[in-house]
């Protein structure tokens, strides 16, 4: 099995195109082809099925992309960890962050991580704790934070933080917040229109979840994925939303907007951070995770 024909099978799946394929590589797409087709000789499997639309792969296919994302992954890591015996922080990280977490901690941490190791290369993806979880296990994503991550099978998850989520509301010009205005009951968000991400967001999941464990059903007008358009709509009258104190303060227009805190219960989410169980941790990776943790606790508390 030639490591160049799993590269070249990898990025054919994932684009579901050899048109596509062959302009991301650099490679003729006859030539591509061929090696693919060697591949699936050697193997003595079709590994993709060929349409009119592009390429998708089969039940073999599936499961060889799986085992062909995590040795290169492994090879890339290797190779990492002998040129780090040459001195020197070198190699990638690839991060997931959810969006509302990126826009707080993505400045700070690349500042940090091009001060701290200058010759290495970071990789920031923004995404859904439930798709960001998936490319940790498929070799897609070396570290990532998760909202109320799980202990899934081929997971490692540490307790990073707990964010407090408030209720947002338009704030009317020139109002000031009096004292009664600072906390909201759970009862009384029920009864008010709110705009929400769609499943599975895990925040979504999360309200949800404390509004069912209330005998409560809360009055979802809009579903938006995406916390900038969550917040363009809060400010021009559509609904209100329950969000996470940093993505508020962190928008582009946090004066528009006014927070309370939730009582009865109080809300709250948990971050974990997440690497997988079935590859070990480079140096770089781990001197990230601690750059990382450093970061967290300091901007987020």
């Amino acid at each position: 099995m030639d490591l160049k024909q799993l590269e070249y099978f990898i990025t054919v799946a994932e684009l579901g195109s050899f048109t596509r394929a062959s302009e991301a590589l650099g490679v003729a797409q006859p030539a591509l082809s061929r090696q693919i087709r060697l591949l699936e000789v050697s193997l003595r499997q079709n590994l993709l099925i060929r349409n009119g639309r592009g390429a998708v792969p089969t039940d073999a296919g599936k499961l060889l992309l799986d085992h062909a994302r995590g040795i290169l992954h492994q090879l890339a890591r290797a190779k990492e960890e002998l040129l780090h015996l040459r001195g020197g922080l070198t190699g990638r990280v690839a991060l997931g962050l959810p969006p509302s977490l990126a826009r707080a901690l993505t400045v700070p941490l690349t500042r940090a991580f091009r001060r701290e190791m200058p010759d290495a290369q970071l990789t920031i993806r923004e995404g859904l704790s439930t798709s960001m979880q998936e490319e940790i296990l498929n070799a897609r994503l070396d570290i990532a934070l998760l909202y109320n991550g799980l202990n899934s099978t081929g997971l490692i998850t540490e307790h990073l933080i707990n964010e407090e989520l408030v209720y947002v509301s338009a704030r009317p010009s020139g109002l000031m917040e009096e004292p009664q205005d600072l906390y909201v009951q759970m009862n009384e968000i029920a009864a008010q229109p709110l705009v929400i991400p769609s499943r599975p967001n895990a925040i979504r999941m999360h309200v949800e979840a404390a509004f069912l464990g209330l005998g409560l059903t809360p009055n979802i007008t809009l579903e938006i994925d995406g916390v900038p358009a969550i917040l363009d709509l809060v400010a021009d009258g559509a609904g209100n939303a329950i969000l996470t104190r940093h993505a508020v303060s962190s928008s582009i227009r946090p004066s528009v907007y006014k927070t309370r805190i939730i009582r009865s219960p109080s809300l709250s989410i948990e971050v974990v951070l997440a690497t997988s169980s079935k590859r070990p941790t480079t140096h770089i990776q781990r001197q990230t995770i601690e750059l990382l943790k450093r970061i967290a606790v300091d901007k987020m508390n």
